[in-house]
């Protein structure tokens, strides 16, 4: 086994070339530094290093060797890493950042858990409209990302299906076909129908429809579903929100046209990169273990079915 020392005293002498400046760079002798050099040379068996004009330049050996040695001090390093997290408290302030229609529906009720698991934590929820893109906290987003410097981890893709009220459809007709969508009102969410929507089914492939302008338009999902409910028209809601809806109260939605999906709409945790504080790496881990039952339930027209279509990570 290589003496830790020995190899920082190989690495930084590699980058530097000069025994004078890398013992002054690690607060050794110079004496002490060549020892080591000597000590790692005879273990391994071949010289590597030599002189060349007034630098120490690496033999073939140490060039080899060299890439193994920042990978040994590399995984010396997580080694530490991990040991140093085992000590830390899963105590203290953290932050977790919520997109507003994950907030009530699943992140909010799921936290209870988290703080009785962990007495030491006190937690700030902030909901969010727009995504933070160099937050220093952890956040829980729902639609697409974008370009963003912090790292992403998709947990699952919700299916998204069209629903309406059923004094809706007793006024002006239930659609059995997306091309009976024409003259419908709709209820539109952050501009999304006035984009375009592409409907899928899994035997006839992709219809795209183009809805009418929408009279009412909303930025927040739970009053999208609320308009629907009111029955002002027809709107595109995730299954699993509109299925839960359903289930507390049967006659609220119906799900219009089944066979057909709208494009599924990613949910992302994302974090910053680097070393992450054993509180951090806590509550990432609770969040992938604390997906809704009902992503693991629902695939996407035309991909995967069952759990793997849904939950990517930890549900």
């Amino acid at each position: 086994m290589h003496d830790a020392d020995e190899l920082l005293a190989f690495a930084d002498v590699m980058d530097s070339g000069s025994l004078t400046l890398s013992a002054q760079r690690l607060g050794v002798a110079k004496s002490t530094l060549s020892r080591r050099l000597q000590q790692l040379e005879t273990q391994l068996g071949q010289p590597l290093m030599r002189r060349q004009s007034n630098r120490l330049a690496p033999t073939e050996a140490g060039r080899v060797f060299h890439d193994y040695c920042l990978r040994l001090i590399a995984l010396a390093d997580q080694g530490r890493q991990a040991l140093d997290e085992l000590r830390e408290d899963i105590s203290g302030e953290l932050t977790l950042e919520v997109h507003e229609a994950l907030a009530r529906n699943w992140v909010g009720p799921a936290l209870d858990e988290f703080l009785a698991r962990h007495a030491g934590i006190r937690l700030s929820l902030r909901t969010r409209e727009r995504l933070p893109h160099d937050a220093n906290s952890v956040v829980v987003w729902y639609g697409e990302v974008g370009e963003t410097s912090l790292r992403q981890e998709t947990l699952t893709r919700l299916p998204r299906g069209l629903y309406a009220h059923p004094d809706y459809l007793a006024r002006h007709g239930t659609p059995t076909h997306p091309h009976d969508l024409d003259g419908h009102a709709w209820i539109d969410l952050l501009g999304e129908a006035e984009r375009g929507l592409t409907l899928r089914h899994a035997r006839e492939g992709e219809h795209d429809v183009r809805p009418p302008g929408s009279r009412l338009r909303v930025d927040h999902l739970l009053l999208h579903a609320d308009a629907i409910v009111r029955g002002h028209g027809l709107g595109i809601l995730p299954v699993w929100m509109a299925e839960r809806r359903r289930a507390a109260h049967p006659d609220q939605l119906v799900r219009c046209l089944p066979d057909w999906q709208a494009t599924a709409t990613p949910v992302s945790l994302l974090y910053p990169h680097g070393h992450r504080p054993r509180k951090v790496s806590a509550l990432l881990e609770f969040l992938r273990g604390a997906c809704p039952a009902g992503w693991a339930t629902a695939p996407e027209v035309g991909g995967p079915s069952g759990r793997d279509a849904s939950c990517v990570r930890g549900c």
